[in-house]
């Protein structure tokens, strides 16, 4: 792996892709665990999530069900205060549990518009499922159920994460830098 450009910003390689594949596996196994009693409805928050979704599914070794739900909080390369929901839901889902899967959480603006999405819904339960989570800059009091790794509040790119829609298409994750070369 080696420093990439994209657009105006050059990032160095952060998590490879072997490492992502057993962060993903682990959290299948451990979602597994926890709901081998019922057949989950998974729900990734596009754009973001649709490879760890996939990914994700795949690695789930009980009956499942996916669906994706459109939330946008970036400019650029920092998280706006503003969450749009931009594609709804319409499975209905009273006396499911929900498992919504997350690419990233940072500041948590977008896991407070996911929880109020679902609070009037009627579910069984709403757990989340996180590949990365940046506790330094987390400012609320939610909870997350499932957190594959944490990580520095630093800027990323690659498996679904994108720069001004760049690098998603990146196996691996890298990282924002100053360097260059």
């Amino acid at each position: 792996m080696n420093i990439i450009k994209l657009h105006d910003l050059h990032f160095k390689p952060f998590i490879s892709a072997e490492e992502i594949d057993t962060i993903v596996c682990s959290l299948a196994d451990q979602v597994g665990t926890d709901c081998k009693e019922e057949t989950p409805l998974f729900i990734g928050i596009l754009n973001g999530s649709f490879m760890f979704a996939a990914d994700f599914v795949r690695a789930y070794k009980g009956d499942c069900e996916i669906s994706f739900v459109k939330l946008a909080s970036y400019q650029g390369t920092s998280s706006t205060e503003n969450v749009k929901q931009l594609v709804g839901l319409n499975e209905n889902l009273e006396g499911r549990t929900v498992v919504i899967l997350e690419d990233i959480i940072d500041t948590g603006n977008t896991l407070q518009e996911i929880y109020e999405i679902f609070k009037d819904k009627k579910l069984k339960q709403l757990k989340i499922a996180t590949l990365f989570f940046k506790p330094d800059v987390f400012k609320k009091e939610l909870p997350i159920d499932y957190i594959g790794k944490s990580i520095p509040d630093k800027f990323i790119v690659g498996y679904g994460l994108d720069y001004n829609g760049l690098g998603r298409n990146n196996p691996a994750i890298y990282q924002l830098t100053t360097q260059a070369t």
